[in-house]
């Protein structure tokens, strides 16, 4: 697994993580360009081995296609938005959005550990559960069964995505919703000068 985390500012563990939606294959690009400004910028990435008739390849690709996420740095709103690749800012209403602390590091635990992580279809309903040993100690998602497997599925509700990653049902417990460390996120709206791509949460 691979993970790509740019320090562009120090002493912002504090400030809020956003989200950035981008044009098609600009994340890498628009990551690089925000770090290179000074913005602390986090994207995801994941290894997958794509096939044709004459050759295979190994990409390494975003795990949120079209989303970079960016901490702090909200003052400087304006050299996001003209950054090149840079399509709209999350927010609901006239606010930025937040994405959870909690849900950027479930994630970042994931991919810098030793696991299998891909994207998912979006969950929001489901058996929730809590890892309870081993380096995703205390991370919360949703089991899933197919065949032999078992995989928990990681929400960024404020971006409708998901991503899994294959784990031991034994590594894990079931957490009623009063236990549950991962709040309602409200619906979204998106925050642009531009005219907003078109997608849907799902229900």
């Amino acid at each position: 697994m691979l993970t790509e985390q740019i320090q562009g500012v120090t002493g912002c563990d504090d400030s809020p993580w956003w989200a950035l939606y981008t044009r098609h294959q600009h994340e890498k690009t628009v990551a690089d360009i925000l770090s290179a400004k000074g913005f602390e910028v986090f994207l995801p990435l994941y290894d997958s081995m794509r096939r044709w008739k004459d050759r295979q390849k190994l990409l390494t690709l975003p795990l949120f296609p079209c989303y970079v996420f960016v901490r702090g740095g909200l003052n400087r709103r304006l050299q996001v938005v003209t950054t090149p690749g840079v399509h709209m800012i999350l927010s609901h209403g006239e606010r930025v959005a937040v994405i959870p602390e909690s849900e950027i590091q479930a994630i970042r635990q994931t991919i810098e550990g030793p696991f299998r992580v891909e994207p998912h279809p979006f969950l929001k309903c489901g058996e929730r559960v809590r890892v309870i040993r081993g380096t995703l100690q205390g991370v919360e998602g949703i089991l899933i069964r197919k065949k032999n497997l078992t995989r928990l599925v990681l929400s960024v509700s404020m971006v409708a995505q998901s991503v899994a990653v294959e784990i031991d049902a034994l590594d894990v417990e079931p957490v009623t919703v009063q236990e549950s460390s991962v709040g309602t996120i409200p619906g979204q709206t998106l925050e642009a000068g531009r005219t907003p791509a078109t997608f849907s949460l799902c229900g």
